[in-house]
């Protein structure tokens, strides 16, 4: 009896699955009722429909863009030219500046119908409401972006912050990378955005760059390639959009764009088998987005300080048609030294949109530059047909990305949303993960939990997480902080105090804000360091790698512990290797000196 049923409703089974696959879903439930298939043939197609919707969504932002959207040409199609052009224009955006800033904020948006912000610093209740408020005020939903590098603590308060990319450099175990990639894309959603200016694919090659180093996932390229793949998948698997930075490549300068334009003096053939690798691989690999960087780079356009975002011949004649690129073109800040120095005055904006950019990142003054580039359509320099390609790419990006639903954050839970235990875990899994072993193992295997131990910490100011975890397991301990601008007379004292002193254990510290390639301690300290290092059984640092090259020599042939950063999760993971609860896995992602070679560690 069951299968005759089933039979008699197989031609509706058939034609609801044909239908689905064929037409969006509200079509097909209009064509399911104008030839009376009710019943089952129509929940089948209503269900299956909603699948086709499901996986339509699931879709790559780059194999959407090239499939009908009905939601983009209907927005597309109320927006006047005006109106159009402005799409192409991101506004930065803060929490932490008052009331009267994101007034001021709401006016460009109500006014100008920007395409999209740029949050910064602020915290995350905060954004979370203005972001309600703000997209309720605009004519069109608004694309809202982050530099969340390593997490939405890059910007927010009360958030968290994983590794940097170069400490994630060192960590073996790419699906760790990847889940990250899954779990920061959720907290960007949580919060109502859409696209991270992540990951850096930067090969950083040069070690006194001032601005990538350790936003670097390290200095080999397929490595680079490998870990920012996972990052990128992880982010898109979850519906966020990407952003590759910064191309073609800012790892081999000694300048930083945000105050000067750097160049890069290489070669074409060069650039394309170094610089370009992570670019081709994660292009190939669909990434969504493209952030051009502030270099001018000869061997590419020889136009005299013409920053690599204002080239055609980089943007337009490499990265669309030599590699490709079908994603969005997204300029650095329009804002920065290594751009405005020799175009000021929204020239740089205009020159941004000749050159092949889709969205114009924090633009000097997004009204004038509006203004300028619908002046150079008239004047035949652009054409509308260009700009309209751009900003159906733009409106595609905000349907891909979730725009057509209305944002209605969770206020009450947020906070706690942000930091749930899998998040948690994870940040203190990759640290320990990371945490690599030089020289030699002997220094943590010859400790005595009950030889008169002393540990120094160099560079913390104050008492912290590595010297208390570490204390708690020797019974006769001492523990000595010094400042890494430290008196000689101070220094003079300790070094006398540790005349009776077995076992002797360092620890060095980097706490500014972002790690730096050489310490910031005064010549007293290093002559202090000189003085001990024969002494040292082992040493944690919590540093750059490329710190290690200003470290007396004798510290080097020491047990090291390289931790890459002054976090508390690098602090606790760095004490359970140098008591011997866990054997280190992290290997050394950059080159530091003849020894100390890339995939160093023990």
């Amino acid at each position: 009896m069951a299968l005759q049923h089933l039979l008699k409703f197989l031609p509706y089974l058939y034609v609801g699955i044909g239908c689905a696959r064929l037409f969006p879903p509200k079509r097909t439930l209009t064509l399911m009722k104008r030839f009376n298939l009710a019943g089952f043939g129509l929940l089948v197609c209503g269900v299956l429909s909603l699948g086709s919707l499901n996986a339509q969504v699931k879709q790559s932002f780059i194999q959407t863009l090239q499939q009908p959207n009905y939601w983009a040409d209907s927005v597309f199609k109320r927006l006047s030219n005006k109106e159009r052009v402005a799409q192409l224009f991101f506004v930065r955006a803060h929490t932490d500046k008052g009331k009267a800033y994101e007034d001021s904020i709401a006016r460009v948006i109500k006014k100008e119908k920007i395409g999209g912000l740029v949050f910064f610093q602020g915290g995350p209740v905060r954004q979370a409401t203005l972001t309600q408020q703000y997209q309720a005020q605009s004519k069109v939903p608004l694309l809202i972006a982050m530099d969340a590098e390593w997490g939405v603590g890059m910007r927010l308060d009360s958030t968290i912050s994983y590794p940097y990319q170069m400490t994630l450099g060192a960590v073996q175990n790419n699906d760790l990378i990847e889940k990250m990639g899954n779990l920061i894309a959720q907290d960007m959603k949580i919060l109502g955005m859409h696209l991270n200016f992540a990951p850096v694919v930067d090969i950083n090659n040069n070690p006194k760059n001032p601005v990538i180093g350790f936003r670097s996932f390290g200095d080999d390229k397929y490595k680079v390639a490998e870990k920012a793949s996972a990052y990128l998948r992880g982010m898109q698997e979850e519906g966020l959009l990407t952003s590759l930075k910064h191309f073609p490549g800012h790892g081999d300068t000694d300048l930083d764009s945000h105050f000067d334009l750097p160049q890069l003096p290489f070669t074409k053939q060069r650039l394309d088998s170094l610089e370009l690798y992570p670019f081709k691989q994660l292009i190939a690999a669909g990434a969504s987005g493209v952030m051009v960087a502030h270099m001018n780079i000869p061997s590419l356009d020889s136009t005299a300080n013409l920053p690599s975002t204002l080239s055609k011949p980089i943007i337009t004649n490499l990265l669309k048609e030599e590699l490709g690129f079908k994603g969005l073109v997204i300029s650095d800040a329009m804002g920065m030294k290594g751009v405005i120095k020799y175009f000021p005055d929204g020239e740089a904006d205009l020159r941004a949109i000749l050159a092949g950019n889709d969205v114009l990142e924090l633009s000097e003054n997004s009204k004038k530059g509006v203004k300028l580039i619908r002046k150079a359509i008239r004047k035949h320099q652009l054409s509308w047909e260009d700009i309209n390609e751009r900003v159906k790419k733009v409106l595609v990006a905000k349907y891909w990305a979730g725009l057509a639903k209305p944002y209605q954050p969770d206020l009450q839970n947020l906070v706690s949303n942000l930091n749930r235990a899998e998040a948690l875990a994870l940040k203190q899994q990759l640290a320990e993960e990371a945490v690599t072993v030089l020289a030699s193992m002997e220094g943590i295997r010859s400790l005595s939990k009950t030889k008169k131990t002393a540990i120094i910490s160099i560079g913390s100011g104050a008492e912290d997480v590595f010297e208390r975890d570490v204390k708690n397991y020797f019974s006769n301990f001492a523990s000595i902080t010094i400042a890494k601008n430290a008196s000689t007379k101070d220094l003079e004292q300790i070094e006398g105090a540790l005349s009776n002193v077995d076992q002797l254990i360092l620890s060095i510290h980097d706490t500014r804000k972002r790690p730096a390639p050489t310490l910031d301690y005064s010549a007293s300290v290093q002559a202090f360091l000189e003085k001990i290092s024969p002494n040292v059984q082992a040493m944690a640092v919590f540093a750059s790698p490329y710190t290690l090259t200003g470290l007396p020599k004798n510290l080097l042939n020491h047990t090291l512990v390289l931790a890459y950063q002054n976090s508390e999760e690098l602090q606790h993971a760095a004490v359970k290797i140098l008591l011997g609860n866990r054997n280190p896995k992290g290997k050394l992602p950059v080159n530091i000196n003849s020894l100390l070679k890339n995939g160093a560690g023990l």
